[in-house]
């Protein structure tokens, strides 16, 4: 069993793309799904999608490659279950100088750092994505 299932995503799609898969399954949560959702809009992530019922549902994640490299160079946990991390929409750090994307949990749901910030919204700093 596993106590952080957001860093526990992070690295199955980490992992899916350093041996070149074409699509990552894993335990289905609202959460989960929320982030991916996220990743797609920002095309870290091809597809996200629901499998299954009950108990037994998983989420499918499709990877995105440009060239034949992952859209993906690195994922950082900033937020973890023994150490949360809040920002102000004011304090907002920009992930790899611009060039990266970083996750909030906010009020109004899960938020990248350019709605955050258009929103003045803060909220929980879940990770970064370059």
């Amino acid at each position: 069993m596993f106590t952080d299932p957001i860093a526990d995503m992070l690295t199955r799609i980490r992992n899916g793309y350093a041996v070149k898969k074409e699509t990552v399954s894993l335990p289905y949560s609202k959460f989960k799904y929320g982030i991916a959702q996220v990743l797609a809009k920002e095309g870290f992530i091809a597809e996200a999608e629901r499998k299954g019922r009950g108990s037994s549902r998983t989420l499918s994640l499709k990877l995105s490659y440009f060239d034949g490299e992952p859209a993906v160079t690195n994922f950082m946990r900033i937020s973890r279950p023994g150490q949360r991390v809040y920002t102000s929409y004011r304090d907002i750090s920009r992930a790899r100088r611009g060039f990266g994307v970083t996750i909030l949990s906010t009020p109004k749901g899960l938020l990248t750092d350019k709605e955050a910030r258009k929103n003045k919204l803060g909220g929980e700093v879940l990770c970064e994505i370059w």
